[in-house]
């Protein structure tokens, strides 16, 4: 199992329940795929360094997980079409 970091920034426009639901369905999304989640870290509102679908602003979040290395794959497939998502990536820690 490899270690992983998903970035997920989600739209200032969703109201705190929404934003919650959204954080839910990628953490339950990493461990639909086998992952077992580490730490979720919350950066809260930034400034985006520009404007994404007519948003300045956004919710950053970092999900650190363990997991297969088929999983970020297929859970970047699933985040790509998700509401309230409008950035996200996904990367491979290595160990250091």
């Amino acid at each position: 199992m490899n270690k992983y970091e998903l970035a997920v920034v989600l739209s200032a426009a969703l109201d705190d329940d929404g934003r919650a639901a959204t954080l839910d369905k990628c953490k339950a999304l990493v461990e639909r795929f086998g992952g077992k989640i580490a730490e979720v870290e919350e950066w809260g509102k930034k400034k985006l360094a520009y404007e994404i679908q007519k948003s300045k602003e956004g919710f950053y979040y970092f999900i650190r997980f363990e997991a297969e290395p088929t999983a970020p794959a297929e859970i970047e497939s699933r985040v790509r079409i998700m509401d309230g998502v409008i950035r996200f990536l996904c990367v491979r820690q290595d160990e250091a």
